[in-house]
């Protein structure tokens, strides 16, 4: 047994790390299975190699993490659960889990992605601290109850709970709900862009993603962690654009993006570079309509699955969007492959020149299909888009000289 293996008592016993029948009943499972860290790996990993170890039964973070290092994860994604766990921390120690963590290259940590709540022994933590930081909070968002919260002092066991419904977010202690939340509203998007997470533009957006058990430099420990799925719900039909403002939209480049007589516009800057107006929020699988007219030029394009990166730059998939001839309907991958999927000579002849037109996008799983006018235009099941999930985007293609209006962006949920 290491030195951390003797910093608590023996987990061992026949009640932990299993499920009861009426557990087995309801759907839960687990996490870990008291023995081996089978079904967790490094975060932007494929094997494990963080400081954590199996001891007498318990997850320990040895305590040789850092702010950029000592994240496991989960090899599975969960999008609505509840996940219950035990956990016990050193004097004046911090730890955290985290979920919907995406992995990506561009990310280096997973607190960029997924939100975190929060393990800290408060009483004897050295240091100062801001209250979104303490003990039981979605780190640097929501403040718990404090009078709903009975703790165990460190060096003894604390259950804790955090039920993700379809946007619902409870957080619970020892068996007593502490908090509660709707994630992606307006007070959520105003929290998220005006605090910790101003300058991380995918932060909490994910609809699914990794479980992340956090080493912050101190030893903690962790047992009976479970995690019952719950149904995801689909949502009604929606309107993307409002025909008033550009509210639930976030512009991204020094482009001209505007609302003029109940239109949307996209126009060039002086500039002459990309812009792009994204979807503050992510959507995975759905149906969706938009209607354009090129007035000038009219390269752009609807982005799927998108994610935004080096302030400009957007990583996904798009839609194209182009005068004739140049492939309106085909799909293009913004990093890597380039033209995934181009429509046909005869297909181009389905783009209106002058006038409106009408593009259908359903994206389900792996695959995407797209309309023009009502005529099909492309099939496509790709794996690297099934992988993918993000914010829908449309786009100004560098140059200058481009002017497209939109209207009736509407979007159904799958």
């Amino acid at each position: 047994m290491t030195t951390a293996g003797f910093l608590f008592p023996s987990c061992i016993s026949s009640q932990h790390n299993t499920l009861t029948e009426a557990e087995k009943a309801e759907g839960w499972q687990l996490l870990f299975d008291g023995e081996t860290m089978q079904g967790w790996r490094d975060y932007n990993g494929t094997t494990l190699t963080e400081p954590w170890h199996v001891v007498d039964g318990c997850i320990q973070a040895v305590g040789k993490g850092s702010d950029g290092n000592g994240y496991i994860v989960t090899e599975k994604m969960y999008e609505n659960f509840e996940l219950s766990w035990d956990w016990k921390l050193t004097k004046g120690g911090n730890s955290g889990m985290l979920y919907h963590v995406v992995e990506r290259p561009q990310y280096k940590v997973p607190y960029v992605t997924g939100p975190e709540y929060q393990l800290l022994d408060v009483p004897n933590f050295e240091g100062e601290l801001e209250e979104w930081q303490k003990l039981g909070v979605d780190y640097a968002m929501y403040l718990p109850d404090q009078s709903k919260m009975k703790v165990n002092p460190y060096g003894k066991w604390n259950n804790s709970k955090i039920v993700f419904d379809n946007g619902h977010v409870e957080h619970w202690l020892n068996g007593q709900k502490i908090l509660e939340f709707e994630a992606w509203t307006d007070d959520w998007h105003s929290r998220k862009n005006s605090g910790k997470w101003a300058n991380a533009p995918e932060y909490g957006l994910a609809k699914k993603g990794v479980i992340c058990l956090q080493d912050h430099g101190d030893p903690a420990s962790f047992r009976n962690i479970k995690i019952k799925e719950l149904p995801h719900k689909p949502s009604k039909e929606r309107l993307l654009f409002n025909g008033i403002d550009l509210h639930g939209w976030e512009a991204y480049g020094t482009e001209l993006w505007y609302v003029k007589n109940g239109l949307l516009y996209c126009e060039s800057g002086p500039d002459k570079q990309y812009g792009y107006l994204a979807t503050r929020d992510y959507y995975d699988n759905f149906d969706l309509t938009v209607e354009f007219k090129q007035e000038a030029d009219g390269n752009s394009g609807v982005f799927i699955r998108s994610f935004i990166e080096e302030k400009v730059k957007v990583n996904g998939w798009q839609v194209e969007v182009a005068p004739k001839g140049h492939g309106t309907g085909g799909i293009y991958e913004s990093y890597g492959r380039g033209w995934i999927a181009q429509i046909t000579k005869e297909q181009e002849e389905h783009l209106k020149v002058g006038d409106w037109n009408t593009m259908r996008i359903k994206v389900a799983g792996d695959n995407i299909k797209t309309w023009l006018n009502g005529h099909p235009m492309i099939d496509l099941t790709d794996e690297k888009i099934g992988k993918g999930q993000g914010r829908i985007a449309l786009q100004i293609h560098d140059g200058g000289g481009i002017k497209v209006a939109w209207r009736n962006l509407i979007l159904s949920d799958e």
